[in-house]
């Protein structure tokens, strides 16, 4: 009798009641063309997806796990999904059943533990396209075009890239500097900024490329935030891609974790662009990498301006997300995340502003100089007339300061505080002694101590 209970105790032990697996948290992304669902698990499990009709549901069901996460934390606003719920299949097996109101294709795939996330479960559930006739763009000698500079906002979604002291995330600081330079560059007549990420979700490596390429841009700026295991590393930087190798031991490490964002969210490294390919090898001989060094170097001195530089010149190191062949491309590091004294600057309003104000400074210089052949630029300049300053931007620099054409809307308490200037020095240097200002009025913005 004693024998059996002991067998029986040993039955029970050894049964799957125990789950292997638990799901700890779940989380959602809308991107433009496809929502993102991700379970992070304790450890790796198996799992399969079903696509069922009437009603139209995706099935998931993963197997010797137990769900520990709460479902109905998901904001399913704005997405295909009506809902999403989860039972027990088989005893052991966790069953999450998502109901949508669209067509979507899904796709399923594990992702490993990383040293920066556990494993993880990601379902895509893809827009169905509807396909419309490519609109190609026509240069001609005398069009008058704007430029298209397409600005990439490093990571997103469950990518958050470095994060910083007080959990400063990477993802969030990029995304400020690159809206305020999106607002620069579309109050500048001549160019036309074009957003590769509007919101908080990830896009691979290669999709920024392949978005910046659809798009036809003249010019791929990516904005990130540096990080390094030693605290007192600082400084902005500038980098261009590098056929070869990298130019320093540090753009060899940056290039390393900036191609390891795939890894995060969920895109093979080995995937490779049979074009791209064949059209690296000649890369250095054509002339987009020698515009983007030269561009980059544009954009470095005048984030010198404002910023410390952690290098003073362009480094070069092979980034996956510069292998554009045909567009000039530059990542802009606007400073050590990883730095508390940077980290505090980089998370303000003020600071994202002014670096967003050096980085169009930077490009605008560069295209004012050497414009393509069809653009607004290009005939401004063959007809030999300058430019006409732009209400909103900053323009030359004088021996008092930059100059600034109001525009409408405009404070001089909001002049103050883009500029980082005290208001009481803007109204000095101007001799204005109320608050009165009227569009089309110069100011002279006074240099920042």
């Amino acid at each position: 009798m004693g024998r059996a209970w002991i067998f029986l105790v040993l039955g029970l032990l050894g049964t799957p009641s125990a789950w292997a697996v638990e799901v700890h948290d779940v989380r959602l992304w809308r991107a433009p063309d496809h929502t993102r669902i991700v379970f992070d698990l304790t450890g790796p499990a198996q799992h399969s997806l079903v696509l069922l009709a009437n009603p139209n549901r995706i099935v998931l069901d993963v197997k010797n796990t137990k769900l520990r996460a709460d479902l109905a934390r998901l904001k399913l606003a704005n997405t295909p999904v009506v809902s999403v719920h989860s039972g027990v299949r088989e005893g052991d097996d966790l069953r999450v059943v998502m109901e949508v109101n669209a067509a979507v294709d899904p796709r399923s795939f594990s992702l490993r533990a990383t040293p920066q996330t556990g494993d993880r479960l990601v379902v895509d559930l893809y827009d169905k396209q509807v396909l419309t006739a490519e609109v190609k763009k026509t240069v001609k000698p005398s069009s008058k075009r704007d430029l298209i500079i397409a600005i990439d906002a490093g990571h997103g979604g469950d990518d958050p890239g470095a994060i910083g002291p007080g959990r400063v995330q990477e993802k969030d600081v990029v995304m400020g500097i690159a809206r305020e330079l999106n607002a620069l560059l579309r109050a500048d007549p001549g160019f036309q900024p074009t957003m590769v990420r509007t919101g908080d979700y990830y896009i691979s490596l290669k999709g920024r490329r392949d978005l910046a390429r659809k798009r036809q841009a003249d010019l791929f700026v990516s904005i990130h935030a540096d990080a390094f295991d030693r605290k007192e590393a600082n400084g902005a930087s500038v980098y261009a891609l590098s056929t070869t190798g990298a130019t320093s031991t540090a753009a060899l490490y940056l290039a390393e974790r900036e191609n390891a964002a795939d890894l995060v969210g969920g895109v093979s490294l080995s995937d490779k662009d049979d074009v791209l390919a064949g059209v690296l090898a000649d890369l250095s001989m054509t002339s987009t990498l020698d515009t983007s060094l030269k561009m980059g170097d544009k954009v470095l001195r005048n984030m010198g301006g404002i910023a410390h530089l952690h290098k003073t010149k362009v480094e070069q190191a092979g980034f996956a997300v510069l292998k554009s062949p045909d567009i000039p491309s530059i990542l802009v590091e606007t400073g050590f995340i990883s730095n508390q004294q940077e980290s505090r600057l980089l998370a303000t309003s003020a600071y994202q502003k002014k670096m967003a104000a050096a980085i169009h400074r930077g490009i605008r210089e560069w295209f004012k100089a050497h414009p393509p052949q069809g653009t607004l630029l290009a005939w401004q300049k063959q007809q030999g007339a300058p430019s006409r300053p732009q209400q909103g931007v900053a323009s030359r620099v004088t021996s008092g300061g930059q100059q600034y054409i109001i525009a409408s809307g405009d404070t001089l308490s909001g002049i103050a505080d883009r500029f980082s200037v005290p208001l009481s020095d803007l109204k000095s240097q101007n001799r204005i002694d109320g608050s009165k200002i009227v569009v089309g009025q110069k100011l002279t913005i006074p240099k920042s101590s």
